[in-house]
């Protein structure tokens, strides 16, 4: 006997009463069919009595227990039925593994791929951008001779013509030659930032500031951290944009016409950093004078200039600078201010030399006792020569207009 579906022999219940039954097919086809097991036969006279004795017994046993009998076969079925699902579901389970691990493999192998692709692309790219900017650099490198020849060529023409060139061409010229000068002596806008903090005492809250020869701002950025309102004035063109965008208040014009537009007694303070010594001498006191005018009581006046009173500065530094015009004398500048009406004028000295551009001092403590004392006097004699020679690079004049 087979099975007609699959070709394999068909369970028997022989099979099951012999132990060879071990499928879940066959586990099923048991309890769905509710097939009865053979009673088993014995040997001998006794044996068959036994057998019919048995055949006879089983439907009296059968009839009362048929309830409980169909609920426990309906139980094995499901149980069959369920066990049939969980081995159906360990399969497609395993199945699901073995496609996704196939799956991975798969992505793993184009993942590599990809990453030497990318690797190998990026290895181009840098071989590309590397020339690339060489050849940037070397265009940059061309133009800015070019440029530098041009502006030397542009700078030669203009001294052939007397500075007589066309339109605004020679003033242009003029103070993008003063730009380069600024940038390379003045210093950075960072360190002159840090030097006017000294100026803060002076200035807070004294009212609106105007800033004469503003120049790139550094003064306006600072009051601005103060807290001050201030305004600046220069003749400069490029100065005054430098100002703009770094969005400080800044005009291009003259200062003596600035102060002499400005109200009598509107403002808190008038400050110049480096450039009196600009100016020619008789034109100081009036610049003194309007600036006076303009202050309101209690306002303050703030020039600063190099110090001629330092040798090195009078005879190298202050002539780095083309167009200085004379060095100024702080006793000259606080007799100006005396006369313009300043009742208290006070004066400070800025910028000390460091040490390693000073002259050397002489060391006493491993000296012998008798060359001591003529250590202390070579090395005071050291000092006032000192600071004659150096001393302070800049000094500043401040004059308060009484209440």
């Amino acid at each position: 006997m087979t099975d007609e579906a699959g070709g394999k022999p068909a369970p028997t219940v022989e099979k099951f009463a012999e132990g060879r039954a071990n499928t879940v097919g066959e586990w099923g086809w048991l309890w769905e069919g509710d097939h009865e097991f053979p009673i088993q036969s014995h040997r001998g006279v006794f044996g068959r009595l036994i057998v019919g004795l048995k055949r006879l017994i089983r439907p009296l046993v059968k009839a009362p227990q048929a309830d409980l009998w169909e609920r426990q076969r309906k139980f094995n079925v499901v149980v069959v039925g369920l066990e049939q699902q969980i081995r159906d579901l360990h399969r497609d389970l395993t199945q699901v593994r073995n496609d996704l691990h196939g799956d991975v493999k798969q992505h793993a192998r184009r993942l590599d791929h990809l990453e030497e692709f990318k690797r190998e692309g990026l290895d181009d790219i840098t071989r590309h951008s590397d020339a690339l900017f060489a050849r940037v650099d070397q265009k940059f490198d061309r133009y800015r001779r070019e440029s530098r020849e041009l502006w030397n060529k542009l700078g030669a023409l203009l001294a052939v013509s007397g500075g007589q060139g066309a339109g605004a061409l020679p003033r242009a010229h003029e103070e993008l030659e003063y730009v380069n000068l600024e940038d390379r002596f003045r210093g950075l806008e960072s360190d002159i930032s840090d030097r006017l903090a000294v100026y803060e005492p002076y200035l807070k809250g004294r009212g609106q500031v105007l800033d004469l020869g503003c120049g790139r701002g550094e003064a306006l950025a600072v009051l601005e951290g103060f807290g001050v309102e201030a305004r600046g004035i220069d003749s400069s063109a490029e100065m005054v944009r430098a100002c703009s965008d770094k969005g400080l208040t800044a005009q291009e014009g003259d200062l003596f016409e600035a102060l002499a537009e400005t109200a009598e007694g509107s403002l808190g303070a008038v400050v110049s950093f480096h450039v009196i010594e600009h100016l020619p001498a008789p034109s100081l006191g009036r610049l003194v004078r309007l600036a006076w005018r303009a202050l309101a009581p209690g306002g303050v006046l703030i020039l600063e200039t190099p110090n001629p009173l330092s040798v090195v500065v009078a005879a190298r530094n202050f002539w780095i600078d083309p167009t200085h015009s004379r060095p100024v004398h702080p006793a000259m500048l606080e007799l100006m201010y005396e006369q313009a009406g300043f009742e208290r004028v006070e004066r400070i000295d800025l910028r000390q030399f460091g040490d390693e551009q000073r002259l050397p001092e002489i060391s006493t403590a491993e000296l012998p006792a008798e060359q001591q004392a003529l250590a202390h006097e070579i090395n005071a004699l050291r000092d006032r020569l000192d600071d004659v020679l150096f001393g302070y690079q800049d000094f500043a004049v401040v004059g308060f207009k009484s209440g």
